[in-house]
């Protein structure tokens, strides 16, 4: 997740999601990793291209990109989102 300090849509994230995300299926399939949006990356990381805005979930499947959410599109959307990106890894979706 990239993040920024001040940003209200994370902090929303974070109130909306980021409480309960550290238990579900998700979190164990998906682990919630915070830099700063302006963090220098780790060099096992690669990326489509560099997040530009904040709330920004990167999955990673073997340190590579596999999709993004780009933005907090609400606590609906974003679970269904979430699974979408970790079928690309998977083949299944988290359960709830």
């Amino acid at each position: 997740m990239f993040e920024q300090e001040g940003c209200i849509w994370c902090a929303r994230w974070e109130r909306e999601i980021g409480v309960a995300y550290p238990n579900t299926e998700q979190a164990a399939r998906a682990p919630l990793t915070r830099f700063d949006l302006r963090d220098k990356l780790p060099d096992d990381i690669s990326l489509v291209r560099r997040a530009h805005i904040t709330p920004t979930f990167v999955l990673l499947s073997d340190g590579a990109e596999v999709g993004r959410i780009e933005g907090h599109p609400g606590g609906d959307f974003f679970w269904f989102l979430l699974d979408e990106l970790i079928k690309k890894t998977t083949g299944t979706p988290a359960e709830n």
